[in-house]
C-alpha cells in the first residue's frame, strides 16, 4: 500500500553505501533543513502531522525511512546497523543536499540516533529536538548486561540480543495484530505480564487502551512491515553493545541547543540528570503516552515551532 496522497512522494537517495527512501517537502533552495528521524517499529509517515506545518514555517523537511525500514536498503549483516552506520547515513543525506548542518528531530530510536549524531558529528548538527527518549549516558558495563541485571532476560532489549530470531518470527507472523496492539494510547495502569512484552503484544487478542491512529494510517505501517519483516529494524537493538564500544572515547556532552519532549504517560521515565549531559536543553511535557507526535500532533508541532522561533531570535 502506498502512502496517502497528501504525504510527500518518496525519492531514493544513495548515501553511505546504501539507498534511503526519503520523503521531502519544502524548498531546497531556501535552505533551513530539518531532518525527521523515526523510531521503532515506525516509518517516516509517523511525521505526517508535523511536515505541513514545518514547510509552512519555511523549513526544508527531509524525512527518511532509515536503513532497515520501508523501501530503504536492508543489509543482511547485523553490524551494518551500528550507530556509526546509522549516523553516517544522516551525514550522507546532508552531503547529498549540500548542507553543512541541519536541525535534527528524533523520536524513540530515532532520538538515540540524533543524540549520537550530535556526539559523533557535532559539526553537522545545528539543533536537537528529541521526543520520548532522553539522552542515555553510557553505562559502566555494556548495555545488554547492564539491562539484564536490572530488568531480567525477558526485557525485550535483552531478549532481542540473547534469543535472535525468536521475536522476529512471532512479530512477522502477527504483524497487523502486533502493530495494532502496540500503537495504543490512554493505557490503564496494569502490572507487566510474564514473558517478553513484544511477543505478548503480538499474541494479545484484546488490546488495552485506544488506537493511536485511524485504520488508513495504520495500514501504511502494517504494509511496510508485512512486505519486509522486522529483523532489519530489530538489528538496531542487536548493536547496543557495539555502540557502547564505539562511544567509549567520545565526549559525552551534547553541546548543542536541545528540546526534549516527554509524554507524561510514557513508560520511558524522564532523565534525572539530563541537564548534566545536555546543558542547553529545554524540557516540555505533554499529557500523552509514547507516540507523542501522533497522540498530540498539534501540541507537539506547536512546541517544536515555538522553541525553534525562540532559538532563531537569539
Amino acid at each position: 500500500m502506498s502512502q496517502p496522497t497528501d504525504f510527500p512522494k518518496p525519492t531514493f537517495i544513495a548515501t553511505n553505501g546504501i539507498t534511503l527512501e526519503v520523503f521531502e517537502a519544502g524548498q531546497h533552495n531556501a535552505g533551513n533543513p530539518i531532518v525527521l528521524c523515526h523510531g521503532w517499529p515506525e516509518h517516516a509517515y509517523t511525521w505526517r502531522h508535523q511536515i505541513p506545518a514545518l514547510v509552512a514555517a519555511g523549513y526544508h523537511v527531509i524525512a527518511p525511512n532509515q536503513r532497515g525500514y520501508g523501501n530503504s536498503t536492508r543489509p543482511s549483516e547485523v553490524t551494518a546497523y551500528d550507530i556509526a552506520h546509522l549516523t553516517g547515513d544522516l551525514v550522507g543525506l546532508l552531503d547529498h543536499y549540500g548542507y553543512g548542518d541541519a536541525i535534527f528531530v528524533g523520536h524513540d530510536w530515532g532520538a538515540n540516533v540524533v543524540w549520537s549524531l550530535a556526539l559523533l558529528h557535532p559539526d553537522r548538527v545545528k539543533r536537537v529536538i528529541n521526543l520520548a527518549l532522553p539522552y542515555q549516558a553510557r553505562t559502566p558495563k555494556p548495555w545488554i548486561a547492564f539491562m539484564e541485571e536490572i530488568f531480567g532476560g525477558d526485557n525485550y532489549f535483552v531478549h532481542f540480543n540473547r534469543q535472535p530470531g525468536v521475536a522476529d518470527a512471532v512479530l512477522d507472523e502477527n504483524t497487523s495484530q502486533f502493530l495494532s496492539n502496540l500503537y495504543r494510547k490512554n493505557l490503564p495502569p496494569v502490572p507487566p505480564e510474564p514473558g517478553m512484552m513484544m511477543i505478548n503484544l503480538a499474541k494479545a487478542e484484546e488490546p488495552l487502551g485506544e488506537p493511536v491512529m485511524h485504520d488508513k494510517d495504520m495500514a501504511v505501517f502494517v504494509s511496510a512491515f508485512k512486505a519486509n519483516g522486522f529483523t532489519s529494524s530489530i538489528n538496531w537493538y542487536r548493536n547496543l553493545d557495539r555502540n557502547w564500544q564505539i562511544l567509549a572515547n567520545v565526549d559525552p556532552i551534547i553541546r548543542k541547543p536541545a528540546l526534549m519532549i516527554y509524554g507524561e504517560r510514557d513508560m520511558i521515565p524522564p532523565s534525572e540528570n539530563l541537564v548534566d549531559f545536555v546543558p542547553q536543553v529545554k524540557v516540555v511535557n505533554l499529557d500523552c503516552g509514547h507516540w507523542i507526535q501522533q497522540e498530540m500532533p498539534d501540541e507537539t508541532t506547536s512546541a517544536i515551532l515555538e522553541w525553534l522561533a525562540g532559538q532563531d531570535a537569539i
